[in-house]
């Protein structure tokens, strides 16, 4: 969480104290949706930042056919961290249902081809070129079959 954001959160908490001392509960009501709205959107970030790693290798294991130790830990890495940042602690519910992950994966797909450019290929191809080289829909649907499946509640 960057600064910013925590001087944030830490006023929002003072207002809330402040408004619940004043029995204001309207606007104590109002902060916590706040608070929950930044979490939330905090959450889908680090979701989305983790989903492009991920696309990433699974782009340069399709476009080069080839699978490194490095990518295979990556893409490991990139799964468990969407599903463990994905996961409500206490209740079991997930923040982004199947639907908002494919969302994210397709919000976060040209970014991982951008970077996948640079990289796949010692980056002899750009985005255009690399793109011929691959299936899309393969992709995508990978990622989604190695992300938790019981994200569909």
């Amino acid at each position: 969480m960057t600064e910013i954001v925590k001087i944030k959160n830490m006023e929002e908490l003072i207002l809330l104290r402040e408004s619940i001392e004043k029995q204001d509960y309207v606007k104590a009501l109002q902060i916590v949706n706040e608070l929950e709205e930044m979490s939330v959107e905090d959450k889908l970030n680090k979701i989305y930042s983790y989903m492009v790693v991920l696309l990433l290798h699974l782009i340069k294991e399709n476009a080069e056919k080839r699978l490194t130790k490095s990518w295979k830990f990556s893409i490991n890495n990139s799964v468990k961290q969407i599903n463990r940042t994905n996961k409500r602690r206490k209740s079991g519910e997930y923040y982004a249902k199947k639907e908002d992950l494919v969302d994210i994966i397709n919000d976060a797909f040209d970014l991982a081809l951008e970077r996948a450019a640079i990289e796949a290929f010692g980056g002899a191809y750009n985005e255009r070129e690399i793109l011929n080289k691959i299936d899309v829909d393969e992709i995508k649907a990978k990622a989604m079959n190695l992300i938790d499946t019981t994200t569909d509640n």
